[in-house]
């Protein structure tokens, strides 16, 4: 990373990290969801909650972008709310990625992935981590990171480009995965991303879907972000030359065409900035929501007006297509003020939805109640 880039991409990490950040406060009377669901509070004092993971025990494990630390919330009585929230993980750096699979609680800190071992048995007093890989950049700009693992047993991690739009060199704008023991050489999945922190495998198919955040300074109203789905390893999705499928970068598009690139299965709005992206596997919710993908769209942060700041939901037909991208909760955008900003699911063993805010530093507990 040349000087310039890394100056701003420190002062913009400074700036973010020294500001004063006061809880909101939270008004569920202000969102709106379709008849029959409820939305509730499952957790709070969770500040900057970003990703979910669901352990076999029914802890709730919230990573954070802001305060170095991961946290475990548990509903011991099953009431639907948790009780106690506590910190498994602290001193870390932007610990926001968490993953959960055979007793362990992976966690994504920037350049590297820790395992803490049996981590439900020692929530008083959790393990040393062991250290999966730190072989990933450190940029702060987009260094943030989504983890998951696939149906293929294999650890997936995205790395986003360390800039607003540039060229970037492997491993940067690709979507990674690597042997969930670590070892072994990282393999693309997928590359011409510029930030992808959600991603999700339809329960059909099996493809890959992730939303993707468009490049900033080309105006209000350009370039659409995207919802995109990986039907073959290695699919190039346009970063930095093409965006949405259908804009040619002013700098990098030059020498290029647009069919050259994988278009989005769906176009979303300008600066919506997607982040979690989930298929619904539950059996709570209506027939038509069953394997629908629920996109939370976290909001813009330089459009003159804001945009996105909701929950949206994307139909898919037997073919793999969009038939319908629709809202699902709406409200935490009040005029130009926002109180929150949805980010990231888990569904609970009885079919609810679980949604993370990291405005408001609180989990939603959503559920289907019936018409009234």
């Amino acid at each position: 990373m040349g000087r310039g880039r890394f100056t701003h991409a420190c002062l913009a990490l400074i700036a973010l990290l020294s500001c004063a950040h006061a809880r909101a406060t939270v008004d569920l009377s202000s969102l709106r969801l379709p008849p029959g669901f409820r939305i509730a509070l499952y957790a709070e004092d969770l500040p900057s909650a970003r990703q979910l993971a669901l352990g076999a025990r029914g802890t709730l494990f919230v990573g954070s972008r802001r305060g170095g630390k991961v946290y475990a919330a548990v509903d011991a009585d099953g009431d639907g709310r948790a009780e106690r929230v506590s910190n498994v993980a602290e001193g870390l750096t932007m610990p926001t990625g968490v993953a959960f699979r055979d007793g362990a609680l992976y966690v994504a800190a920037i350049d590297r992935v820790l395992r803490y071992d049996a981590i439900e048995a020692h929530l008083d007093r959790p393990p040393a981590p062991t250290l999966l890989t730190d072989a990933l950049p450190d940029d702060m700009h987009h260094g943030w990171k989504y983890i998951a693992f696939g149906p293929d047993g294999k650890l997936y991690v995205p790395v986003g480009a360390p800039c607003n739009i540039c060229e970037v060199p492997f491993p940067y704008g690709r979507l990674l995965r690597l042997p969930a023991d670590g070892r072994g050489e990282f393999e693309v999945v997928a590359e011409g991303i510029r930030n992808t922190v959600g991603f999700d495998w339809h329960p059909e198919s099996g493809e890959l879907w992730f939303g993707d955040n468009g490049r900033d300074m080309l105006g209000d109203d350009e370039p659409p972000c995207e919802l995109n789905r990986i039907t073959r390893t290695g699919q190039h999705f346009g970063y930095p030359y093409v965006h949405g499928g259908e804009i040619l970068d002013p700098e990098f598009g030059a020498g290029h065409r647009i069919d050259e690139f994988t278009a989005p299965a769906q176009k979303l709005g300008a600066h919506v900035a997607p982040v979690g992206v989930h298929f619904y596997r539950g059996q709570q919710f209506p027939e038509s929501y069953r394997g629908a993908l629920f996109v939370a769209e976290h909001g813009s942060w330089n459009r003159a007006e804001k945009s996105g700041y909701r929950v949206m939901v994307a139909h898919i037909d037997a073919g793999g297509r969009v038939a319908r991208y629709e809202p699902f909760i709406t409200g935490w955008l009040q005029g130009e003020e926002a109180w929150g900003r949805p980010v990231a699911f888990a569904t609970l063993p009885d079919g609810s939805l679980l949604l993370s805010d990291d405005e408001a530093g609180v989990v939603y507990r959503i559920s289907y109640e019936g018409a009234r």
